[in-house]
């Protein structure tokens, strides 16, 4: 039984591997079409493209697992159901309930290197992405540094150490110069909120002004700013909460609690997080069903389609629960477990239907 685990294995990994090839290559061509639109902007070339493109590969890898796992598990079982192969693994001895524990293990294996990828790499690679583009068709922001974000904005430098999900930004000081480069006065402020009106509010505000007179420093509770900084440029240097890591997610959804704001948006990308890692089992054995009907049934293109279906109908189910859960305020965990619950009955009574047969 352990030579028929490792060759189930050893198809449905290598199909697997080439469908995700396959998505990635796609995927990555639709970006190169996207990109094409910035092209000529602040001599933003292709080289600068194809360094974003390849930056958001992660990202893809993260989101298209689960799907190519589904079309290799179908296709690696369709051939071997083809050709008589898995009519000799059954004679032998091997169950379909059997080949379902396999399958779950494998995926098990797979989620722990999505799980790897999902919060150490994509968002990463996602946020490099981003700012990288924004550095080569903006000159205004500068590089990220541990110091936080460094935007300058005429004869002032700005530095911000916490951008927030919403674009409230936290911690700023603002360095003013005069036109011969000496230090005129910087401001401080424990957060700024945007306003409609082009403007920034500036909260606890602390200046201090250097002159030949000497030293004088000002507080305010609040103040207006006007400045480059906008939410569009801060939009590029962020990521959405299903791409956020999950360390991230559980600091921002503590964030607004503390502060009394409502954070089921990020609360449900959260849980979904968590619950990522039991998709690509699921998908599996999902797969099975389809798989085991035999020829009469569709040939290898069929069952392909039939794959694709059920990844879109998942991923559909789970935004429409999403939709739901956000108008309703129903808890992140049902929102986020319901599709996943509901795919994993149609997989078992599915199996089980087929082991009837």
């Amino acid at each position: 039984m352990k030579l028929l685990a490792r060759y189930l294995g050893g198809q449905v990994l290598i199909a697997s591997g080439f469908m995700l090839l396959a998505l990635l290559v796609l995927f990555a061509f639709f970006d190169v079409i996207e990109e094409l639109g910035s092209l000529g902007r602040n001599n933003y070339g292709l080289g600068h493209a194809a360094v974003v493109v390849l930056l958001n590969i992660p990202g893809h890898l993260y989101e298209i697992l689960p799907v190519a796992v589904l079309l290799g598990t179908l296709f690696a079982l369709s051939r071997l159901v083809g050709n008589s192969e898995y009519a000799v693994m059954r004679i032998s001895g091997l169950s379909n309930w059997r080949v379902a524990g396999y399958f779950a293990i494998i995926g098990v294996v797979l989620s722990l290197l999505l799980l790897v990828i999902g919060e150490f790499i994509a968002p990463l690679s996602d946020q490099a992405a981003q700012r990288y583009k924004l550095l080569a068709t903006r000159s205004v922001v500068a590089q990220q540094f541990r110091s936080g974000l460094w935007v300058k904005d005429g004869s002032s430098f700005i530095n911000v150490r916490e951008v927030m999900p919403d674009n409230t930004l936290r911690r700023i000081e603002i360095y003013g110069f005069s036109d011969d480069g000496k230090l005129g006065w910087i401001r401080a402020a424990e957060e700024a909120i945007w306003q409609s009106d082009q403007t920034w509010d500036l909260r606890q505000v602390m200046e201090t002004q250097f002159s030949d007179d000497g030293v004088r420093a000002v507080r305010a509770p609040s103040q207006r700013w006007q400045s480059v900084l906008t939410p569009d440029i801060l939009s590029v240097l962020l990521i959405a909460p299903e791409k956020m890591s999950a360390r991230t997610l559980w600091r921002y959804v503590a964030h607004l609690k503390e502060n009394g704001q409502k954070a089921t948006r990020y609360e449900l990308a959260l849980w979904t997080k968590f619950i990522s890692p039991f998709v690509i089992p699921i998908m599996m054995l999902i797969a099975m069903p389809f798989a085991l009907q035999g020829q009469r049934s569709g040939g290898t293109g069929g069952k392909i389609f039939i794959g694709i279906l059920a990844g879109l109908g998942f991923h559909l189910l789970s935004r429409l629960f999403g939709h739901l859960g956000l108008l309703n305020d129903w808890p992140a965990i049902v929102v986020a477990s319901m599709p996943l619950l509901v795919f994993l009955a149609i997989a078992l009574l599915g199996i089980r239907w087929v082991e009837r047969r």
